[in-house]
């Protein structure tokens, strides 16, 4: 088998690619030049079908007198979507935010308004006039007033794909030529690992191809999903998914290879399979692997050939693996007491690792955790110490559950799209001079809470701005974010927050300014399909007219940047298809460049989509050009080597994270001595939407109980608490209480409780500390600390709390309808 490293990948771009397009027979002549000319493009249809894409693939829209009236998969889509259901009803739902709307409060008294009365509901429409003039001249009174450290623009969140309708990157380039913005570095998805990996591999890893489907279904003999759910997870993209990650899923199963889950909760990739199924308790995965690396050295199991020859440090981790530092031998028998899972099996799992061709595909959500660098540092040890890295389905992945890796690539060229005109395209010196800083994204209620306070990251130390504007698009915080009442409390600090969103979220209903949204279907844009494969380019063609007075994110900052004296900047000359053409005929140049032939745009256009073939990635092996040679092709680490030990780490002297993987005791887990609370809270990943995305639609209608977010109890810690199926319970902690609708399942372990993370928060009285979320906002339960100083990710899944039957008052659910005053 021929192995291809990434760069040679990437080299493979020279080779001619098949080009699969269609024209139905005439369409150019039948439709007659008005439709291709300036402009034409961007009009929909009263009737018809529409091909587009979202993040949960490609589509065909049928469209009767105006309306989206069904969302059909892609003849070529092999695993479609059923949330295409959600994102047709996103358009017509009732959360649908129709016009500009301010904040009473605000609109009367400004930045004198007073800010505990955010989220009331107490809105006022006004014109787009009044409401872009509004945003220009708070944007330009904080800049002029603060600097550029006035005001927040690190807004995050899953946005919609589409290379031009990038809100957030749109955002940034308004707030730049305003004259600069706080920025957020990192996301909540990887934070913890994207710093610790480039330390131990030289790259961010959770983002990088792996080694393909096809090779893994042909050489792995033992599958390790840990802490992944791929089966649930790959419905999703970045950009619009092919899917292909079911493919080589199928494939595994087809050839009837091996498959183990180490999960405390039964998850759909345990049923798919019929897989051996490892339940440690929450939080306790590097203590797992430590007591399988300890039975690796205790038996003699170990490739001492491969740690010689391409890592670094494993003689300094050695001594605390096997207790000479400490007293305490990372031993199978300790590790059961801290994960629960029995010695023998550590040691059983230990042994089948090493004497079979074996992957170890790891998910995120061990790193969202305190000490969550300590997890992916700790499975490359043992991938390392298994001496399997680089071979043929072996080795270890960390993105086999997201956005389909693994799907082999093509040679397709990439595509490119707006930019943010800031220190990315001008470079650090005018990022310096411009007085704008970076944060840890999540760590931006600590930055409300103290501002010019001392933090570490990753081996620098900044102070933290003094931030009075937050402008969010694009992002649902007050879901996404930790601790929701100790964050309700922080943003009280803001003189002003504005957001953009098509839908009345919990964030938007908190916003000073709220200004409508198009939502993806109401726009053109251009965008690529498939993260990691590469195999194609889709139109992503409006389907319909914008509702009421929505615009698109586009339209909003170049009305925002003419009012602050930079149109001409902002859009360049281009309008909406003038910037989508260019990102196509930039791609193609690439193509031609490297021997792929593309249609031009307006045949593109008509077709509605291009297609690239798989060549040689079909064959791709992570890290086999390391492993064929690591000194002609070394990482890029300081050692040119995986870093066990890394003495740059050594050097930050962080007493939180040491210089190699270490078992470290969370704020609280499940058992531990001295946590308060007796259930761990799993805030794993939806099923039926993404994170809060589509929380707003029809599909909450299949999974809400009794109109609250599921919460799966075990039968026996429910009958422990006199809980019965359908009960709404009281979920709770010292950080907050959320009412959940239980679900009494044997699919997840005694003492854990699974909340989907994405629910829509929904306080009873935001004015009132100790508020309770009626719908099931699992952030408000989970603590907002750092997984430590050098990565300072978030820690979603460190919550414990208890459960109790609720008998207060009956509550009505209200955040899946606008406020009564923006009807």
């Amino acid at each position: 088998m021929t192995k291809i490293s990434g760069n040679e990948l990437r080299a493979e771009l020279s080779r001619r690619a098949f080009l699969s397009y269609s024209v139905a027979a005439g369409a150019l002549g039948m439709f007659g030049p008005s439709l291709l000319a300036k402009g034409a493009r961007a009009e929909t249809m009263a009737n018809g079908t529409v091909m587009s894409g979202s993040h949960w693939g490609v589509f065909t829209a049928t469209v009767e007198n105006g309306r989206a009236t069904a969302f059909t998969p892609w003849e070529k889509d092999p695993h479609p979507s059923p949330m295409l259901e959600g994102v047709l009803d996103s358009i017509y739902s009732p959360t649908r935010i129709k016009y500009p709307m301010v904040r009473r409060e605000f609109l009367e008294k400004g930045v004198n308004a007073d800010r505990s009365t955010r989220g009331n509901g107490d809105f006022v429409r006004v014109s787009w006039d009044q409401a872009l003039d509004l945003v220009a001249a708070e944007v330009k009174r904080v800049e002029e007033t603060y600097g550029p450290q006035g005001v927040f623009g690190g807004s995050y969140g899953w946005k919609s794909p589409g290379r031009l309708h990038n809100c957030t990157t749109l955002l940034r380039r308004m707030l730049t030529q305003a004259g600069g913005y706080v920025n957020g570095a990192g996301d909540y998805s990887t934070a913890a690992a994207q710093v610790i990996m480039p330390h131990v591999v030289g790259t961010l890893e959770v983002y990088e191809q792996q080694t393909a489907w096809p090779v893994v279904a042909e050489n792995t003999e033992v599958m390790v999903f840990w802490a992944a759910d791929p089966i649930k997870t790959n419905q999703i993209g970045w950009v619009v998914p092919e899917h292909g990650g079911y493919t080589g899923l199928e494939a595994l199963k087809a050839k009837g290879i091996k498959v183990i889950v180490i999960d405390p909760v039964r998850t759909q990739t345990v049923d798919f399979f019929g897989a051996e199924h490892i339940t440690p308790k929450p939080q306790t995965d590097v203590a797992l692997m430590l007591g399988m690396a300890h039975t690796l050295v205790a038996e003699e199991l170990y490739d001492q050939e491969f740690i010689d020859n391409y890592t670094s440090g494993f003689d300094k981790f050695l001594p605390y693996l096997m207790g000479e530092t400490d007293g305490t031998p990372k031993s199978a028998e300790w590790a059961e007491g801290i994960s629960g899972v029995p010695a023998e099996t550590i040691k059983e799992l230990a042994r089948l690792f090493k004497s079979k061709r074996t992957m170890l595909a790891a998910g995120w959500s061990m790193q969202r955790m305190h000490h969550g660098e300590q997890a992916h540092w700790m499975l490359v040890t043992l991938a390392t110490m298994l001496g399997q890295i680089g071979l043929p389905g072996g080795g270890f992945g960390l993105s086999y559950h997201y956005s389909n890796g693994g799907a082999p690539s093509t040679s397709g060229p990439s595509l490119s799209g707006i930019t943010d005109g800031g220190a990315a395209s001008k470079g650090p010196e005018w990022l310096a001079a411009s007085g704008a800083s970076v944060i840890p994204v999540a760590r931006v209620v600590d930055m409300l809470e103290n501002p010019g306070a001392e933090f570490d990251f990753n081996g620098t130390r900044s102070k933290f701005p003094d931030v009075k504007m937050a402008y969010w698009v694009g992002g649902n915080p007050f879901v996404h974010h930790q601790d929701r009442n100790r964050m309700v409390k922080a943003w009280e600090k803001l003189e002003t927050f504005i957001v953009h969103d098509f839908q009345w979220t919990p964030t938007a209903r908190h916003a000073d300014i709220v200004l409508p949204a198009t939502t993806s279907y109401e726009r053109n844009d251009i965008e690529t399909v498939g993260d990691y494969s590469n195999t194609g380019i889709l139109a992503m063609k409006k389907i319909v007219e914008p509702l009421y007075e929505a615009r698109s994110d586009y339209d909003i900052f170049a009305a925002v940047a003419e009012r602050l004296g930079k149109g001409k900047e902002f859009t360049e000359g281009k309008d909406e298809m003038g910037w989508i053409k260019s990102f196509y005929e930039d791609a193609a140049k690439q193509g031609k460049a490297s021997g792929v032939e593309m249609p031009d745009f307006d045949a593109f256009w008509a077709a509605g989509i291009v297609e690239f073939p798989v060549t040689d990635g079909a064959e791709f092996v992570r890290y086999a050009s390391f492993r064929e040679d690591p000194l002609l092709n070394p990482l890029g680490t300081p050692t040119g080597l995986i870093e066990i030990y890394s003495k740059n780490i050594e050097k930050m002297g962080y007493d939180d994270c040491p210089a190699h993987p270490t078992w470290m005791e969370p704020l609280e887990r499940l058992g531990a001595e001295g946590t308060k609370y007796p259930l761990h809270i799993a805030a794993s990943h939806p099923q039926n939407r993404l994170h809060s995305q589509l929380n707003g639609t029809v599909l909450r209608e299949g999974y809400a109980v009794q109109g609250h977010e599921p919460c799966l109890m075990h039968p026996d810690d429910a009958a422990a608490r006199g809980i019965a199926d359908g009960d709404v319970v009281r979920v709770y902690n010292d950080r907050g209480q959320i009412l959940t609708g239980v679900k009494v399942s044997d699919a997840v372990m005694k003492g854990v409780c699974q909340i989907y993370e994405g629910g829509w928060y929904d306080p009873s009285d935001v004015t009132e500390a100790g508020t309770l979320d009626k719908y099931g906002d699992v952030n408000v339960l989970s603590a907002d600390i750092g997984t430590s100083k050098l990565a300072q990710g978030n820690c979603g899944q460190t919550v414990v709390a208890e459960v109790e039957k609720y008998t207060g008052p009956a509550v009505t659910v209200n955040v899946f309808v606008a406020p009564a005053a923006a009807e």
